[in-house]
């Protein structure tokens, strides 16, 4: 039997990253701490990106930053709680403000409230 080549991978199969570059800061002792981000519903992830570009691009050209393969930066935030991993991850502006209302402004009306509900 032929062995396989990567063309005959299955194009939806996860692959591992492969060595990332993960942000980190000090810690208090001098030492690295991986710094962790917030997904989109406000959950904690660990994150790494696939080039140094990347990196700068997302968190600016100051950002400390160490080699880790995928499953180190797993096994590494694990017992801290953090589960989830996003590789490349864009940061998106905060969404903006509610509209703020006058005092005495009463809210617009859904259009379902104005609907009668018939038995």
């Amino acid at each position: 039997m032929d062995s396989l080549t990567i063309e005959d991978a299955d194009p939806e199969e996860r692959r591992p990253a492969g060595p990332l570059y993960v942000p980190v800061r000090l810690g208090s002792a001098g030492g690295h701490q991986l710094r962790f981000l917030r997904d989109e519903f406000g959950a904690r992830t660990a994150v790494g990106f696939t080039s140094p570009d990347a990196l700068a691009a997302v968190l600016g050209r100051d950002q400390r930053w160490i080699r880790l393969a995928e499953p180190a930066l797993r096994a590494l935030s694990a017992p801290l709680g953090v589960a989830r991993v996003t590789i490349d991850p864009l940061l998106a502006p905060p969404a903006p403000p509610a509209p703020r209302r006058r005092r005495g402004q009463t809210p617009p009306l859904c259009a379902r409230r104005d609907h009668v509900l018939s038995s």
